[in-house]
């Protein structure tokens, strides 16, 4: 095998924030009944299918671990990732309230009839994005019959931004850095009167993240059905990729809502270049903290800066281990799924979500991370869930990543 490749750059910090019960954040907004909305919401569309889970069982061998699942966001209403579920979930939520009903009375067709358009008028939807939320706004505005207008940071890929004008919005990328495109969305909304869609939260701004939160649902709605009917009660370990923490926000509070504390063990995973919520478990004052600069990595739906606030309650009081990973890992990850051993289906994963694999790959054979996956405790037994948020939604640096080696995590 040669000379061990050095990961020591691959930095984590178990969670020793000590709280009681009755201190915790609150995970009603994604209990039983709030999931049982979101998922009847996304079955009227007429786009619904449960997304793939797949089954890696040859890798699990090789890793000599139990399971490892992988479930499939790039099969998502033909949008290639997740975020749409959030963004759609929101701006039907947004036009309930305007029209003075819960949202299980409404399906999607009967939000984008003629009747409904006419009582609510134009609607602009706003929103910033390093590409798939943007898309996913585009998409939910554009079918029912509203507008959009998204922007995008600087460095963002020229095929993000042209499949969301291709959804039918305004898009534009920007000089500004993630978080900054952030602000100048919300100036814009306003300025203008348009409905800020955002999925980070900040003092006065709770509501419609806490709906997309609550939109991502259904991924593991979906995600714990499947596994059951594999004929297993539940993994024992789930890795979530993080950038303002919304997404995996989402999916732990899912976890502790079904299972309390017989949840997984819940892994946070960070590009090291966008690591605010690492950094912030790092400084321990409980409270968020952000990173500053371009934030440049590979995995542009994690490059995000200023953790949110609400979800950052859920995973300061609920997840056990923060990890902080460079370029590399998420690049093997990707290439690991693509080239898939023996009878393994291959999965086309982005590079947001791959970087949960490329972990536990790394972590199965590199034993500079040895002490970690002890604390992790995993094992043969382990049954791991990893959900790949995205396809191949900018298929240039796909490639690059993929034929090319970029990013290379050679021994």
């Amino acid at each position: 095998m040669g000379k061990m490749r050095d990961v020591t750059d691959i930095k984590y910090i178990v969670n020793k924030i000590a709280r009681t019960n009755a201190e915790k954040a609150s995970v009603e907004f994604m209990n039983r009944k709030s999931a049982e909305k979101v998922r009847g919401f996304h079955k009227s569309f007429p786009e619904y299918k449960v997304t793939p889970l797949h089954s890696l069982d040859e890798l699990s061998k090789r890793l000599r671990v139990g399971a490892i699942w992988v479930k499939d966001e790039s099969y998502r209403f033909g949008l290639n990732a997740f975020k749409v579920l959030g963004g759609s979930y929101a701006v039907g939520k947004y036009l309930a309230e305007q029209l003075n009903l819960d949202i299980s009375e409404l399906s999607f067709e009967k939000l984008r009839s003629k009747e409904v358009k006419e009582q609510l008028g134009s609607i602009t939807f706003v929103t910033a994005t390093d590409g798939n939320h943007g898309r996913g706004i585009a998409w939910a505005a554009e079918q029912l019959g509203q507008k959009s207008v998204v922007y995008m940071p600087k460095g963002s890929s020229e095929i993000r931004l042209n499949n969301i004008r291709n959804e039918g919005a305004e898009a534009y990328i920007t000089d500004l850095n993630y978080d900054d495109t952030v602000r100048l969305a919300s100036q814009k909304a306003e300025e203008n009167g348009w409905v800020l869609v955002q999925d980070t939260a900040w003092s006065g701004y709770e509501k419609i993240p806490t709906w997309i939160m609550q939109g991502y649902g259904t991924i593991l709605d979906e995600a714990m059905e499947q596994i059951a009917e594999a004929g297993v009660e539940r993994p024992t370990h789930v890795f979530l990729q993080a950038g303002v923490g919304s997404f995996a926000g989402s999916m732990l509070g899912y976890l502790v809502g079904k299972y309390g504390d017989e949840r997984p063990i819940t892994v946070i995973v960070e590009p090291d270049k966008a690591d605010c919520l690492y950094q912030s478990m790092l400084v321990g004052d409980g409270n968020p903290h952000a990173v500053t600069g371009d934030l440049n990595t590979v995995m542009a739906g994690l490059a995000c800066g200023e953790p949110s606030t609400t979800s950052w309650e859920v995973l300061k009081d609920y997840a056990e281990v923060f990890v902080s990973c460079p370029d590399y890992v998420a690049s093997r990850g990707m290439r690991i799924l693509a080239s898939p051993l023996g009878s393994d289906p291959q999965v086309i994963s982005g590079e947001s979500g791959a970087v949960g694999l490329g972990l536990v790959s790394l972590l199965a054979e590199n034993k500079m991370l040895n002490e970690m996956k002890t604390s992790l405790r995993l094992n043969q037994d382990s049954k791991i869930l990893i959900i790949s948020t995205e396809g191949d939604t900018d298929p240039e640096n796909f490639r690059k990543v993929v034929w090319d080696g970029a990013y290379p995590s050679a021994w």
